[in-house]
């Protein structure tokens, strides 16, 4: 799909960022590739509105031999898939009341998205695109699988084409550009992350669940110390219906 790069502004001494790139699609025709590229600005217009604590904020972007990128805020520190893995090595869980703090912040910035004019939609919510900075906060980093939801007849325009990662993704995602998704779609997605987070382990993927139903272990199962709250509202939330999830 393409590469991030840490880069030195050269105008701004000192001042480290985040180049996303782009790669084009080798097999696209002429039209589909201008389409892409319209797509792409689409998105970065869309991004570069976006001003949350826990976004990077976009600041320009640019083509180059035919591929584009997204210029935004460098973000240092761990992911949360690097730190999960070190506290299982340490043979220790992440602590609940933790993994609720960053909850809390990322309910936060997706709140601030859905609520956009038109909604914007992340569709790519994991572990691994999730960091925490030096200072304790988390940001959501990867904006590869961006959509604006439509507000005229409800469906999604794609600004960015790609796949979510399949154990964080809702059935209804499965369906490429014939898949209705909206607001739940990420719900879903951050319920699978913080089944990982608090688990140590991701979801069974929905394909999975649809053909095996009742297959998804619960999480009191694999970590008795969760709150039969916690747990709950993580089941909700991985619902395979979008209407039987939260609605916000």
């Amino acid at each position: 799909m393409g590469a991030t790069y840490r880069a030195e502004d050269l105008r701004l001494k000192g001042r480290f960022c985040a180049v996303k790139e782009a790669l084009p699609d080798p097999d696209a025709s002429p039209d589909e590739l201008h389409q892409s590229r319209e797509q792409f600005y689409q998105e970065a217009s869309t991004l570069a509105r976006l001003d949350h604590p826990t976004l990077p904020k976009v600041s320009d972007y640019f083509s180059e031999n035919d591929r584009d990128s997204l210029v935004m805020d460098f973000v240092p520190g761990q992911d949360l898939n690097e730190m999960l893995s070190n506290a299982l090595r340490e043979g220790r869980p992440l602590p609940e009341q933790q993994v609720l703090a960053w909850a809390d912040q990322l309910c936060d910035a997706l709140n601030y998205m859905h609520n956009q004019e038109p909604p914007v939609l992340h569709r790519d919510i994991k572990p691994s695109n999730i960091k925490v900075t030096p200072a304790g906060n988390v940001k959501l980093v990867d904006f590869g699988l961006v959509k604006v939801l439509s507000p005229d007849d409800q469906r999604t325009i794609t600004v960015v084409q790609g796949r979510g990662t399949v154990q964080y993704i809702p059935l209804e995602q499965y369906g490429g550009e014939t898949g209705h998704t909206d607001v739940r779609t990420d719900i879903y997605s951050l319920g699978a992350t913080l089944y990982h987070l608090l688990t140590g382990q991701p979801p069974l993927d929905a394909k999975q669940r649809f053909l095996k139903p009742r297959s998804l272990p619960s999480l009191r199962s694999l970590n008795p110390t969760i709150s039969p709250q916690t747990e709950q509202a993580i089941l909700r939330a991985l619902a395979m219906h979008p209407d039987d999830r939260p609605a916000s």
